[in-house]
């Protein structure tokens, strides 16, 4: 990985461990939900994790926050090198001074993660409370504020500062409401505030777009770039959304059934997929202008974690996977094949001849 990497996972495995289920007739077993997942994120950059429900993205993001349920699953194998620190060697006392400080993480569905019954001043004061030590019993209430569950002055004053910075109008007000009293977008702003109060190094958005409207969409989105730009952070921007990852990433990691199979700078990636997965994704998409009545699609379903295929995870789908009988027995590495381009298929242009080099 490059020296200059803000984040990089070498060679990232995270299993889960399930119990029997009659009633669905599934016995236990060990699902690999992250299988060898490398790539590194510089200061300053967007890289997005592109693919569909279930392949894995979100497990990658709670590995890296050290969230991933120490009952349910572990992480068996590989690094996470943050700013030059294996984050997987790290006490969770060491982590927690990490956690939230210098890698923040937007999650899903903004409804479920704020706490109902605290104010969502408070919430964001909390988190400034507890990564940077600023005194909760400070002097007196802000003029014509009454203070949130009792806070001190500074950190309030903060709290409605980064309301004010991520677009809330009338934040002093705002601060004081509770979380359902904020519509899907603002409550969206609010996970950004919180997020983004310590200034982070790294910020990882987990859809954050899901459910929302094309134009708050958009808002989001452009909030999320103002905050780049002001404070230079890296993002990991997971997202199932074709068009967010094209407008928005400057790097594009391909995931499918646990894996990444591609990795491109985003207008390589859109103009020249390698990757026959990447390739039907992109053939699905509407067009302006075009007369097709119906839209290709990629024929199959996506393989259950318990019963993934030998070989090529995507070969049963794949129009030559399907038949070839390589690819239904030996699954290919990811290789770089040139400078920043990397790709999993025995039959993507350069794969074969990086190998004999």
């Amino acid at each position: 990985m490059s020296a200059e990497a803000l984040l990089s996972l070498e060679n990232l495995c995270v299993s889960f461990f399930t119990q029997a289920c009659p009633e669905r007739s599934r016995g236990a077993g060990v699902v690999l939900a992250v299988q060898d997942v490398s790539f590194s994120i510089r200061k300053g950059q967007t890289f997005a994790i592109l693919g569909e429900s279930g392949c894995g993205k979100t497990t990658v993001a709670l590995a890296i926050m050290r969230l991933v349920p120490a009952r349910q699953g572990k992480v068996v194998q590989g690094r996470i090198l943050f700013e030059g620190r294996n984050l997987l060697e790290l006490s969770e006392k060491q982590m927690r001074l990490i956690r939230g400080n210098k890698i923040s993480m937007v999650f899903q569905e903004p409804a479920t993660s704020l706490n109902p019954v605290y104010t969502v001043g408070d919430q964001i004061a909390e988190v400034i409370e507890l990564h940077q030590n600023k005194d909760a019993l400070a002097s007196a209430p802000v003029a014509e504020v009454p203070p949130p569950q009792g806070r001190g002055l500074k950190v309030r004053e903060d709290a409605v500062a980064i309301l004010r910075k991520v677009g809330i109008a009338d934040p002093e007000r705002r601060a004081l409401e509770y979380p359902h009293q904020f519509s899907g977008g603002m409550q969206q702003r609010v996970m950004i505030a919180m997020a983004i109060s310590c200034n982070p190094a790294l910020l990882i958005a987990d859809e954050p777009t899901t459910a929302l409207d094309t134009t708050v969409q958009a808002q989001i989105l452009d909030l999320l770039d103002n905050l780049q730009e002001q404070n230079g952070m890296g993002i990991l921007l997971i997202t199932h959304n074709l068009g967010v990852a094209a407008q928005r990433a400057d790097i594009i990691a391909v995931m499918y059934a646990s894996r990444i199979v591609e990795i491109a700078d985003a207008r390589q990636l859109f103009a020249w997929p390698l990757h026959p997965y990447t390739q039907g994704l992109l053939q699905s998409l509407p067009h302006l202008g075009s007369s097709v009545e119906r839209l290709p699609t990629i024929p199959g379903t996506v393989p259950e974690p318990l019963h993934f295929p030998s070989g090529c995870k995507f070969h049963p789908r794949c129009r030559i996977g399907c038949t070839d009988m390589r690819c239904r027995k030996i699954e290919p590495a990811l290789r770089e094949i040139q400078p920043g381009r990397s790709v999993a298929c025995w039959y993507a242009k350069g794969y074969e001849k990086k190998i004999k080099n």
